[in-house]
């Protein structure tokens, strides 16, 4: 098949193309290079440098390439971000994804993956979260990426449109080589945060509140490696490929581990002490964030019915892999 993945020069974005390439799947990459790397894009990938919200720029892709389906990464995605500057999200998120739509339609392009977020879910109802707990977001990049999913809900009912959308909270890791990772400034993700301090970057990391409801006072967070997310993308485009009905997942390893948990494993793996300095809690951080990610694996199979399941579920393959990448790109892809 032949996938055009917007945001294919971005985190999760670039990892998903190279495990298609790997299978043998063909790969067209369109992104504005706004957060992405041009370092990041796969040599054998077809690269166009563009806006999806520039209409005209987007049909001549579509016109130029024979494309079976689209997996959307192409999205701001900074919470904090979101709260100061709630339009730029949905000029970029919703306009984007609404010039997208009409584009696919004209051409006939009738499936889409799309990297959603469990942000969709606000403050949980319960833990695990499942598909089907109500939906009432806390921020407007939340707000948005749930904006998207329904305004492809009803693209399908109008012209026919399929999609899966994925929710999930933690991306992490890097590549198992090293040769792409996580590379965003500002950096706001706890794992490279941590990574700083060996690196000599920071002197200390944060834990924001340790007198939670945990068994250590701090955060629980689900996290998963950017690989098998990458997978489940891969995997959700197969299941469309098989004209199956539009659906929504949670992808997470299901375990959750605490803030300090993290920290301790990342000491284990660098061999650095890595001082933690406890800081006021921060506004709207809930005590545990943990998916469930059953119903992906139960029915994101192909026709073996071999459903997604996460191959890199342990923390410390997870923080292994992102030393790996950040010891040697302390700069993220600048050189």
């Amino acid at each position: 098949m032949r996938v055009l993945v917007l945001g294919g020069a971005g985190y999760i974005g670039s990892h998903t193309v190279c495990e298609l390439i790997d299978a043998g799947e063909e790969v067209v990459i369109v992104d504005n290079l706004e957060t992405g790397h041009i370092e990041a894009v796969h040599p054998k990938a077809v690269f166009y440098q563009g806006d999806i919200r520039d209409r005209a720029f987007i049909d001549s892709v579509f016109d130029k390439e024979k494309i079976d389906g689209v997996i959307h990464f192409a999205a701001n995605s900074l919470v904090g971000e979101s709260m100061t500057n709630p339009l730029k999200y949905y000029d970029n998120n919703l306009n984007g994804t609404k010039v997208l739509l009409q584009s696919m339609v004209a051409h006939g392009i009738d499936k889409i993956v799309f990297s959603s977020t469990a942000a969709t879910y606000g403050e949980p109802e319960s833990i695990p979260i499942l598909e089907t707990d109500r939906t009432e977001p806390t921020n407007p990049y939340g707000e948005t990426k749930l904006s998207m999913e329904k305004m492809m809900k009803w693209t399908g009912v109008a012209h026919g449109l399929r999609y899966v959308a994925l929710r999930y909270f933690n991306a992490c890791g890097a590549h198992v080589d090293g040769h792409i990772g996580e590379a965003h400034n500002p950096e706001s993700h706890l794992i490279p945060l941590i990574l700083q301090v060996p690196n000599g970057q920071r002197e200390a990391i944060s834990i924001f509140g340790d007198d939670y409801d945990t068994k250590d006072g701090t955060c629980v967070r689900d996290y998963i490696h950017v690989t098998d997310l990458a997978q489940a993308h891969i995997l959700a485009m197969k299941y469309l490929m098989e004209g199956k009905e539009s659906n929504v997942f949670n992808l997470g390893n299901g375990v959750g581990f605490t803030v300090k948990e993290v920290i301790e494993t990342a000491r284990k793996v660098t061999g650095h002490p890595i001082p933690a300095v406890v800081a006021p809690r921060r506004g709207g951080d809930p005590a545990k964030l943990i998916a469930s990610s059953a119903k992906a694996k139960e029915m994101l199979g192909m026709r073996l019915c071999v459903g997604w399941k996460p191959e890199h579920a342990d923390l410390e393959e997870i923080i292994a892999t992102a030393w790996n990448w950040h010891k040697n790109h302390p700069n993220g892809f600048a050189k």
